[in-house]
């Protein structure tokens, strides 16, 4: 009993010594910036806001009302060549791929009375939540180019499938790679 007593002291005394000791010791080889108290806040008055242009973000583009084009007909096949594919865990659209993305902005600049479709997909890895959020990144990703090349963003709708389509049933890197896309489908006014 007195063993316990004496170890859970001792235990006590070295918590609250390396609590107080180690709480007092100043950083080693850290330069000091110029206009920092001894606060660490700034004693300079704060600048202008920060701006997605100012801190290389993309300012992503207003979206279009989701029951806008809901009747309209889709075409699967017209861009079935363009389709873009992803690396794995990512909504960037490489640069080989941006040509597919050129091509369906050709032809939305040729037909300004339609529209297109992008659908985000993604392979069999990771839970439904993450990618049905990875699907709409990869969907919003290909939607701000189409934006950059031109498109009116209000002509491009977003939808994400995650995981649910896949084009390949396979449980290998051939058949993960082929799922990681985005497919845009052709929306052509009813008539």
């Amino acid at each position: 009993m007195k063993v316990i007593k004496f170890t859970t002291l001792i235990t006590l005394a070295l918590v609250v010594t390396v609590a107080f000791t180690g709480c007092r010791k100043r950083p080693e080889g850290v330069t000091r910036l110029p206009g920092y108290g001894t606060t660490g806040v700034a004693e300079t008055a704060p600048g202008p806001p920060i701006t997605p242009e100012k801190s290389g973000e993309i300012t992503p583009s207003p979206l279009a009302d989701p029951d806008l084009r809901k009747n309209w007909p889709r075409d699967r096949e017209m861009f079935r060549m363009d389709t873009v594919h992803f690396d794995f865990d990512s909504s960037v659209v490489r640069n080989s791929e941006k040509s597919k993305v050129a091509a369906v902005a050709d032809y939305l600049k040729a037909n300004t009375q339609d529209a297109v479709e992008v659908e985000g997909h993604c392979d069999e890895r990771g839970t439904e939540e993450y990618n049905r959020a990875l699907g709409e990144r990869r969907a919003l990703a290909l939607r701000e180019e189409l934006v950059r090349l031109g498109i009116d963003p209000m002509k491009v709708d977003t939808t994400s499938y995650g995981k649910d389509r896949p084009v390949s049933t396979g449980h290998n890197e051939s058949a993960w790679k082929q799922n990681r896309r985005g497919e845009f489908l052709l929306e052509t006014p009813p008539k």
